[in-house]
């Protein structure tokens, strides 16, 4: 892998992972639900659901889709209907805001391990995640060079972009709380987000028939 391949994985790794989708979202809502610190819970699950990801990847998941195309159908839709089974548990969602200044850790709160096993679930659930490891990944690594050592730089500059992503949507969402205190404006975010969930699993849907 060459230096100018190197640099153009991390440029298009950069967009990509910058725009909305489930992952930045679910991050961003944890965030404001429940502080930055906590959103890190999420945050891991995330990132250990895209490593399991590219570890298929790298033994050849790529050619495991395209021989058992029948799979991959099965994880659209598998993956689009837990997307539209969170968004609906997300419109319906009518808990009063918490003060995450507070430092208050009752029952509205959720635990590490809850937030951590949400975020490795939205992530793990998303097809296109695993299409982005399968096809895209591959693509970088020569077949000239040992591939352990390039998949081990690929993957470090993918955690490190990722990471900084997930910091900036978490933050996003810890400072979105500060105007959301009120209960009507809660349900409004509630409403608003489930309803981004569902439209990526209608998408996934949709997806699946091209």
């Amino acid at each position: 892998m060459t230096l100018q391949n190197w640099w153009i994985f991390v440029c298009a790794t950069f967009l990509i992972s910058a725009m909305p989708g489930p992952n930045m979202l679910h991050v961003m809502t944890q965030g404001m639900r429940h502080g930055l610190g906590r959103a890190s819970f999420a945050t891991a699950g995330c990132m250990l659901a895209l490593l399991c990801l590219f570890g298929l990847s790298a033994m050849g998941m790529s050619a495991l889709l395209s021989a058992l195309p029948q799979l991959l159908t099965a994880i659209k839709i598998g993956g689009a209907l837990y997307l539209i089974w969170i968004g609906t548990r997300a419109w319906r969602d009518d808990s009063p805001p918490l003060d995450i200044d507070s430092g208050d850790i009752g029952a509205g709160r959720k635990t590490p391990t809850e937030l951590f096993r949400g975020g490795f679930l939205i992530s793990v659930s998303n097809p296109k995640a695993l299409i982005f490891a399968a096809a895209f990944f591959p693509q970088f690594v020569s077949s000239a060079s040992p591939k352990a050592p390039q998949f081990a730089l690929l993957l470090l500059s993918f955690v490190v972009i990722e990471t900084g992503w997930y910091l900036t949507y978490a933050t996003g969402g810890r400072t979105l709380a500060r105007f959301m205190r009120e209960a009507r404006w809660q349900r409004l975010f509630n409403r608003a987000s489930g309803a981004l969930f569902v439209l990526f699993g209608l998408s996934l849907l949709a997806w699946r028939q091209k």
